[in-house]
């Protein structure tokens, strides 16, 4: 059993049902309100991949365009991947690249929607798939590509406000 730190431990579950089964979060009675998020990931690779990605060399094509589509579809299906997140409609999703340094490609995924719940788990759902496609994509120069990290940056909206990662 994984003990969770005393500052984790949560007042009320919110998830749980009283005889222990799980349950998805009524939020009908929610207002809905402007929603957003933006998650990151992080795939470190070799020179000999940064440079086939960069030159559009790969032997699967322009892994750019695959990542970037792919993300978007995958934050489309969220609900279908999370089982207790809730179907939202989505007003906008970006995927966008930048090398962070050299051998590191930074993939940020931003979501937004009107909605009665967030979006965090699109947002990093899209940032993960398209790093997870940037790997299949470069796997043939370099299998040892490493999807690092994936993270919320920042959310706004809903009863919680704004939050932003440290940096």
């Amino acid at each position: 059993m994984v003990s969770l730190p005393e500052c984790a431990v949560i007042a009320k579950p919110t998830h749980i049902r009283p005889d222990g089964g799980l349950t998805m979060v009524d939020v009908g009675a929610k207002a809905a309100s402007e929603r957003f998020a933006h998650a990151r990931a992080n795939v470190r690779m070799s020179a000999a991949a940064e440079t086939a990605l960069r030159g559009t060399t790969l032997p699967k094509g322009d892994a750019f365009v695959a990542a970037q589509l792919a993300g978007i579809l995958a934050a489309k299906q969220t609900a279908q991947l999370i089982p207790l997140a809730h179907p939202l409609p989505l007003s906008s999703v970006t995927v966008e690249f930048d090398w962070a340094a050299p051998g590191v490609l930074q993939i940020d995924a931003t979501a937004k929607t009107n909605a009665q719940t967030g979006v965090e788990m699109e947002a990093m759902t899209a940032a993960a798939v398209a790093a997870l496609t940037i790997y299949d994509m470069t796997k043939a120069v370099e299998r040892g590509i490493a999807i690092e990290s994936v993270r919320l940056i920042e959310k706004r909206g809903g009863k919680s406000g704004t939050w932003r990662a440290e940096e």
